[in-house]
Order: structure tokens, then sequence, then C-alpha cells
């Protein structure tokens, strides 16, 4: 017996000491077959245009506290960490700020369909810690202080909609009582380099709630579609800091067909390089989540045999704040949309809807453009894959496959090239063209070891006109 005991902790050490190798071997996306896990992502892969949510006490306050500015410009969902505020004085400031509207989750469902977006992803809960569905863990969530599953409101909004949908879900928080800040000399808390005002903290018993309320968002809204965690640092990270093994391993058990990003872990297995929001690698052990998560950046030059997602502001914050006044334009936000799928990416963009749940009319005027957009030229993003060519001076481009061993190519035209006409390093023979909105053909003529494809008087959309070429054949340059 004492051989077998003895054997038996050997084992737990090597495990412990392995990393969760024990969590992972009963991971269900382990057994996955490459084909398995290409249909799986199917779906979100040819998305590629979701709507970001974050929304929460913070979005009450509007980037104010007693009475002025925080700041104009970034993140005002950190807006506690900034002004240094213990949980407390920030509960009694901010709940009574966050009164959401009876209509907010349809007005929102509705805003994403017209913009053209596929998916929308909701903050469940960021850094402050307070939960937006009812939890039975705790009682800073609106089910306790509101008497309502703000969750549960979304969720069916999206169905109604036709939407996929998902969960950001911060596994930092700064209200947990047991959340053992000073484990991590990387990640933001407002009360960081300050002794726990409460006595020493079991981080384990914090790890117990994170993963209850996770459990929590995973069985009582049915098929969930997204995960999308936040987030770690270099020096706190992954099993010692989430049991995150553990955690995806039961949310998978669950949700089956779920997609997760990578912020669980700060490695570079796991698509890391740094701690900057730029600080990604075009690397990822499928173990460590689905897809890289670029944040307010478009790699230049893509991320090409790895899923990756640029989640990005309309201005300069994720959270709303009345004093943030640089909208970026419809028609980069656009272009955007465009040279993110031209290099195989999905574009995941923000609103930061107010304390009532109404969203900035702004961000309304400036989705609703991009909407107008996507009716005409969509065809051209979803399910798309990405350009054949290095650089276009002139503009960005897609391509699709078609039967008949054909290959579409959408030209999307930022700026007009001073010859008229667009000029393609392709030795395929081309079979046609034409512009995408309206159908109107084009002459498409192959002139050395090139295609030419001269444009009419006047480009039809100043944001980016989409020639369709189609050709013989995959590309060859």
């Amino acid at each position: 017996m004492r051989t077998q005991m003895g054997s038996l902790l050997i084992l737990a050490v090597v495990c412990m000491l392995n990393g969760g190798a024990a969590e992972q071997a009963t991971d269900p996306a382990q057994a996955e077959t490459p084909a398995q896990r290409d249909e799986r992502m199917q779906w979100w892969r040819e998305a590629r245009f979701g709507m970001f949510v974050h929304w929460g006490l913070y979005s009450g306050l509007g980037g104010t506290w007693e009475g002025k500015a925080v700041g104009t410009r970034g993140g005002m969902e950190w807006i506690q960490q900034y002004v240094k505020a213990d949980t407390d004085t920030y509960a009694q400031a901010a709940i009574p700020k966050f009164q959401p509207g009876p209509d907010f989750a349809r007005a929102w469902a509705r805003l994403a369909r017209e913009a053209g977006c596929r998916y929308v992803v909701l903050t469940s809960k960021h850094h402050e810690g307070f939960a937006l569905h009812d939890s039975a863990a705790s009682e800073y969530d609106a089910g306790s202080v509101l008497r309502r599953d703000l969750v549960k409101e979304f969720v069916d909004a999206c169905r109604a909609e036709g939407l996929r949908f998902g969960f950001y879900h911060s596994v930092i928080d700064w209200h947990h009582d047991q959340y053992a800040y000073g484990l991590s000399k990387q990640l933001p808390h407002p009360l960081k380099d300050k002794p726990y005002p409460n006595g020493e903290r079991d981080h384990g018993v914090y790890l117990d709630f994170l993963h209850r309320q996770v459990d929590e968002l995973i069985s009582n809204y049915g098929a969930v579609d997204i995960l999308w965690w936040d987030y770690s640092a270099q020096d706190f990270q992954g099993d010692a800091a989430w049991r995150a093994f553990d955690l995806m391993r039961k949310v998978r058990a669950k949700q089956p067909r779920i997609i997760m990003n990578n912020r669980l872990f700060r490695s570079p297995e796991a698509g890391w390089a740094s701690m900057g929001t730029d600080g990604y690698m075009p690397q990822l052990d499928p173990k460590y989540g689905d897809f890289i998560t670029p944040e307010q950046h478009i790699p230049a030059t893509g991320m090409p045999g790895v899923d990756w997602e640029t989640c990005m502001t309309i201005n300069t914050t994720w959270g709303y704040s009345e004093h943030d006044h640089a909208w970026k334009s419809a028609q980069t936000l656009i272009r955007n949309l465009v040279d993110i799928a031209s290099k195989g990416g999905n574009y995941l963009l923000n609103i930061g809807p107010k304390g009532d749940g109404s969203v900035p009319q702004e961000s309304v005027d400036a989705m609703r453009r991009i909407g107008v957009w996507m009716r005409k030229n969509g065809e051209s993003i979803y399910g798309t894959q990405a350009s054949p060519f290095e650089k276009l001076e002139w503009g960005r481009c897609t391509r699709k496959p078609l039967a008949n061993n054909i290959t579409r190519l959408y030209l999307h035209v930022f700026d007009r090239p001073s010859e008229a006409r667009l000029v393609l390093p392709l030795a395929n023979r081309p079979l046609k063209a034409f512009l995408l909105d309206g159908g109107s053909s084009l002459k498409a003529e192959a002139v050395g070891n090139a295609i030419v494809v001269p444009l009419p008087a006047a480009l039809p959309d100043a944001d980016a006109t989409v020639v369709a070429l189609e050709i013989e054949g995959a590309p060859r340059l």
C-alpha cells in the first residue's frame, strides 16, 4: 500500500510539472482530426465580420468620475483602475448609473444584422467583476442587483435575428475578495502594489468562483458559439493563474462546438511574444485556443495557417465615454474590414453602449454605413480566402473558388490608378470581369504575363469599388 501511495504521489507531481497534461488528455478538442476542426471552425472563418459589445457598470459612468473627465482617449472600461477606487466605492458610484432600458438587446442585434455582422460577442463580465447574467455564485451581478438576466436578454435577441453569439469573460476580477492580484506584477488592479485590504487571500477560492460562473454561462443558455477570454500576463497565465486547461476542458465538454480564443495564456506557444496589444505571433498550438486576437492592429501580412481576429474600437475606447470623440470614418472601417478579409482574418468591431444600453449615434451611423456597403458587396467578404498578391497599390483582393475549376477574385479598388486600369501579375486565362455592385461588364484580357482590366470612367463607390474577375484555375502569379 505504501508503494502504491508513493507511485500515485509521483504521478501527481509529474502531471503538475507537465502543466496539466492530464487535463489536456481528456480535452475533447485534442481528439479532433484536422478535418473535424476545420468543420467546427467553418462558420467562423466564413463569417469574417462580428460585433463586439463592451458593456458594464463603467458604461453608466461614461468616463466621468466625481464630476471630472478621466480622459478623452483610451479604454474607459478601466475607469476603476484609472481612479484607483476600491470595489465598494466604485460600486456605490457606478451601480445607480447603470440602468438598462427594456429593449437594449433587440436594438443591438438589429444593428449587428443591419451592419452585416454574422456574430456578436458580449462582455458577460469585465475586469470590474460585475457579471451581466443572473449568477448563483455571486451577489455582484445583474440578477442580484437589477433582478434581470441581461445575458439571457442578449442571447434571445441574437437568436431572434439569426446571429451567432458569444461571451467575453474576464478572468481578472477587481471585485472578488480572494482574487490574489499580488501574484502578478503585470496584470492591472486598482489596488496594485498595495496590501490586500482583507488580509491574505486564497486564490484557489477565487478560481472555484471563476469556474462556477463560467459553468453557468455554458450551461444556462443553450448552444454558445464563442468564448472570448481576457486576459493573462507573461508572469501569470495558464494553469497556474486560472486552472486554464481544466476550464477549457469543462467548456468543451458541455459546448463541443464552441470556439475559444488564446487569452487564457500569454506564451509563445499560445501566439504571444509580449504584453503589448501588438505582441501577437503567427503561431498557435490548438490546445491553447482556436484563434489569435490582435487588438487595435491589423497584421501587415496576415497570419497564414493561423485563425485570427482583429478586435477594434470605432473611436478609441471599448467602454462608453462621453468624452471620446475620435471617431473613425465609415470609409476607414469599411477598408479595415476589406483589408482584414484580404489577409484571411476576421474583424470584431466594438460598440460601447451607454448605461441604459443605447448606442452612441456615431456608432449607429458607422455600422449602418458599413451595412449599406455590405448589402452590395458582402459576397466579396463572406466565405472568402486571403489575397494571392503580396501587395496591390490601388487596394486589396479576396478570392473564392467556384465550380468547374474557376476562381473569382474580388478586386477592391480604394484608389483609382492613374492609368485607369487594374494590372494583375497573373498567368491565368481571364474569363470575365464585372462590377459586383450592379453587374456591369468590364473587359479583361491577358497582356504578356498579366491580366489587365480597364476601369469605368468613374468608380461607383468611393469607399471601395469591387471588381469581380473570374479566371481559369487557381491563381498563378
